[in-house]
């Protein structure tokens, strides 16, 4: 749908296929009395009863609190979505910060004796590194479709709870071999967490609301990481307790961390707004009415969310469906790209700080300050993109922010003889801002329904899992310390990210052009009859409109 204003949505709904008085008295209403709703799709009485069809075939668990003609107040919902914030996303983030721990705390491993102990070289770590994403690449798609058939709100802890145990068994790794097989079942079992727990946001929060609430959570990773560096440069000093390194102590204590939050993770998750009460919450979270503000305004908001009960398996058609939709393959190439120029000088940072000279108790807390303007850097970014309904180009700026600090990597004489210099260029590199809570909101508003969104946001995710592999085939023995081959290499990279970021925009503004010929060109008849027979699924439908 093009607004008014020109700005583009994702979801163009029923009522805009009728006539535009009808339009104006039902699709684009006022409040009524003190509800705060607007553009209403459901006030025409054959919209909504269409969608209540099309809930009821569903079985969504929601369907018998859809009500059109309910209204509520804006501090309703604004206190309704604080309590949101503090039950869901809050702990939607704590989980986040688990999956972290497990899989940052290499990082901080090899600051120690870690690479010693295990008699590895650079080549073999990053080896390590590629087995943990391919694994986790692979297990991307099985596990979405596991958590759709099963819930994520009982998935999610199963995964937390096994990668755990492996995690706390990385205390005592003995060689090449174990190192390489317990990155390889930790990527495995971790894989598919990240859409999950999206696909799980998305039961609560509305399209506009869900951008600002992943920049939380990513914001989580930057939590993460200094909280670990911390951690790391007080159980350092155990090493040499019962005969144990440094290193053997932080993943035994932080698994330890990390199996407690999954097996909280049981009783935290409620299976959707209708299913908070249970044997341990006899009350719920939410009154009845409450319950209902939060269906209706997020089918409100999307009325393709109620398609699909949470404990619907994606069928074979539809995962077919989904994996062909050519419409979202700019967004999935943007995540091939977009993440690589970065990770190289995050994963090797605490690597650099020790070849520059550094112990390695400093060298954990001089990672700390990039972490934490990391952190204010993906907030504002995330914020402007959600003010101005703008995607791409908003999230192009991350490429537009590390590109002049590869240069000075690549092109700086000075580059590893000035250990302070160096360490505020990477710093400034690794406080770029993260563009990842923006892009897999796009590819949730743009995937337009829920059987749809939860394979795109798998395939996103295995897209950036595909990078992060190539990512490592970068930075080489042979081409350490300074790295002018790789990042030679990264500046190419990050020049074509900001391409594909301008060809997204490019290709989506085409689209929705397109359409609208189309769409203009027929009748109110032809369009009512395409709204209810076409075939069409998700992102391929004439009536919708992509956010770019």
């Amino acid at each position: 749908m093009v607004k008014p204003d020109g700005k583009s949505t994702s979801v163009v709904t029923l009522s805009e296929t009728y006539p535009k008085e009808r339009a104006k008295n039902y699709g684009t209403l006022e409040p009524r009395g003190e509800s705060t709703e607007k553009n209403n799709p459901f006030l025409d009485p054959e919209v909504a009863e269409y969608w209540r069809g099309v809930y009821e075939k569903a079985q969504y668990e929601c369907r018998d609190v859809f009500d059109p003609d309910l209204t509520w107040t804006e501090e309703e919902e604004r206190l309704l979505v604080r309590k949101l914030d503090w039950r869901i996303c809050l702990w939607a983030c704590v989980m986040f910060f688990a999956l972290q721990v497990d899989r940052g705390n290499l990082v901080q491993a090899v600051s120690d004796t870690f690479l010693a102990d295990l008699k590895l070289n650079t080549n073999d770590y990053n080896y390590g590194n590629i087995i943990f994403r391919v694994s986790f690449l692979v297990a991307e798609l099985p596990s979405q479709l596991i958590s759709k058939k099963i819930g994520p709100d009982r998935w999610i802890p199963i995964q937390m709870v096994l990668w755990s145990v492996v995690a706390i068994s990385q205390c005592a790794l003995t060689d090449r071999k174990t190192f390489f097989l317990t990155r390889s079942l930790l990527g495995i079992l971790e894989g598919g967490f990240i859409p999950d727990i999206v696909l799980w946001l998305s039961y609560f929060y509305t399209s506009r609301e869900l951008p600002i609430r992943l920049s939380f959570f990513w914001t989580s990773l930057s939590v993460t990481t200094i909280v670990t560096s911390l951690l790391a440069f007080a159980v350092f000093h155990l090493s040499g307790v019962h005969g144990w390194a440094g290193w053997r102590w932080l993943f035994l204590i932080e698994g330890l961390i990390t199996l407690s939050i999954g097996l909280a993770s049981f009783f935290m998750m409620p299976a959707s707004a209708v299913q908070t009460k249970t044997w341990f919450r006899p009350n719920g979270w939410f009154t009845d009415r409450e319950v209902s503000i939060v269906a209706n305004r997020v089918l409100r908001d999307d009325p393709s969310k109620g398609d699909m009960h949470n404990r619907q398996a994606v069928t074979p058609q539809r995962l077919w469906s989904a994996i062909k939709d050519y419409h979202m393959w700019p967004i999935y190439f943007i995540g091939v790209v977009a993440y690589i120029p970065q990770s190289p000088p995050s994963s090797y940072i605490t690597l650099t700080l020790r070849s520059l000279g550094f112990n390695k108790f400093n060298t954990n807390l001089l990672t700390i300050p990039a972490n934490v303007f990391h952190i204010g850097n993906l907030l504002l970014i995330t914020w402007v993109s959600s003010r101005l309904n703008q995607w791409s180009l908003v999230a192009m700026f991350q490429a537009l922010w590390t590109l002049p600090c590869l240069l000075t990597l690549r092109f700086w004489p000075d580059v590893m003889s000035n250990a302070w210099g160096t360490y505020a260029v990477v710093t400034v590199l690794l406080s770029y801002p993260y563009c990842h809570a923006i892009v897999v909101a796009w590819v949730s508003r743009n995937a337009n329904n829920v059987g749809n969104r939860s394979v795109a946001a798998a395939l996103y995710n295995m897209s950036v899992q595909a990078g992060d592999v190539a990512a490592f085939f970068i930075y080489r023995e042979d081409d350490k310390p300074k790295y002018r081959r790789g990042n030679t290499d990264l500046i190419a990279i990050n020049i074509l990210a900001i391409v594909l970021f301008v060809a997204a925009k490019a290709y989506y503004v085409f689209q929705n052009r397109r359409r609208d010929r189309i769409w203009n060109a027929m009748s109110e008849q032809e369009r009512n009859d395409y709204i209810r027979d076409t075939k069409d699924q998700g992102s391929s439908r004439l009536n919708f409109r992509f956010a770019h």
